[in-house]
């Protein structure tokens, strides 16, 4: 049976290294939650709010955290795999080295990350805010990043191979020595009004 839990405020918990599975929280809230190492498997939380929450190391499966914020909550090595992120959004936290295997980060806001050297595959992050973010050295393959919001990113050697640039405009998004295939380098010529041909 799963286990719901609503409105519910968690202060100071000591949950290192626990396992979670099939729990249901709505609009509760994490405050200086220690979630080091530990790991959710199909673990709902719905309009949560996590402050200082660390996240080191812990891996999460088939989990979904919608609508939710994080706030200066530390994800050192964090791993999310078939994830659901759709409408969250991050402001002062800690992303990096983080790893994002496939899931839903539509709509999710990382304005300003710094999220260098992080990994996304084969992730839906359409309309994600990547606003100001420093994505440098980091690889997006796969990645549908249709509509998102990309002014002023910075994706200096980041390898984009496989990803939906339809929305990068290569005069406001830093792009030097990112690694592209060459259909998405006809759609970045393109976007910047130049023609190619044979």
């Amino acid at each position: 049976m799963t286990e719901t839990i609503e409105e519910q405020t968690f202060r100071n918990e000591d949950w290192y290294a626990e396992e979670w599975a099939g729990r249901v929280f709505t609009r509760c809230e994490f405050l200086e939650v220690d979630f080091t190492e530990a790991a959710t498997k199909g673990v709902v939380f719905t309009d949560c709010r996590f402050g200082n929450v660390r996240f080191n190391s812990s891996r999460h499966t088939d989990s979904a955290f919608t609508g939710c914020t994080f706030t200066r909550c530390n994800l050192f090595d964090a791993e999310f795999t078939g994830c659901k992120l759709v409408g969250s959004i991050f402001t002062d936290c800690v992303l990096r080295p983080l790893k994002v295997l496939g899931g839903d980060w539509s709509f999710a806001g990382l304005p300003g990350a710094d999220l260098r050297g992080t990994r996304f595959q084969g992730v839906r992050m359409r309309e994600v805010d990547l606003t100001g973010a420093n994505c440098a050295d980091a690889a997006f393959a796969d990645v549908d990043l249709s509509a998102a919001q990309l002014h002023s990113a910075k994706f200096t050697n980041a390898d984009l191979r496989g990803s939906d640039l339809s929305s990068v405009d290569p005069y406001n998004v830093e792009l030097t020595e990112a690694i592209v295939s060459p259909e998405q380098a006809t759609v970045l010529v393109t976007s910047m009004g130049l023609q190619v041909r044979g």
